[in-house]
């Protein structure tokens, strides 16, 4: 079984067949799914599973906090798993491939008092921006 539908079942989360198929979707390292992607994903899977099933499925699971919703530029939301190990993400700037990424240090820490103007700082979000492999070698 899967680290999510794990933690859905854990949470006592009703699983009915189409949860478990979006679930299922999204399982995986470096999985960064858009909803679309999700859909026609979870379609092969469940034939009858609708758009509107997958995207409120999906709002679920963000509100729960068992997925992250991740906006890079001006591209479509993502949908990010792995909501319970904090990370980072690195984007390709070309294709717009997301990878996670697990520096060591605490980024909250990096943050000195004077830079915080009064701020209670409760998370940290960093997006690292370059070139993947595959689009530097095109």
């Amino acid at each position: 079984m899967s680290d999510l539908l794990e933690r859905l079942r854990g949470r006592g989360w009703r699983m009915t067949a189409q949860r478990r198929v979006v679930a299922e979707v999204l399982e995986g390292d470096h999985v960064h799914l858009t909803a679309d992607e999700v859909h026609a994903r979870a379609v092969a899977k469940l034939p009858e599973i609708s758009r509107a099933t997958v995207y409120n499925t999906l709002g679920e699971l963000v509100s729960l906090g068992e997925v992250l919703e991740v906006a890079t530029d001006k591209r479509a939301k993502r949908y990010d798993p792995n909501a319970h190990r904090p990370h980072h993400h690195l984007v390709c700037a070309r294709c717009g491939t997301i990878r996670d990424v697990h520096p060591g240090g605490n980024p909250l820490a990096d943050l000195p008092d004077t830079e915080r103007f009064g701020f209670t700082v409760s998370d940290v979000e960093v997006t690292y921006r370059g070139v993947c492999p595959n689009c530097a070698a095109a």
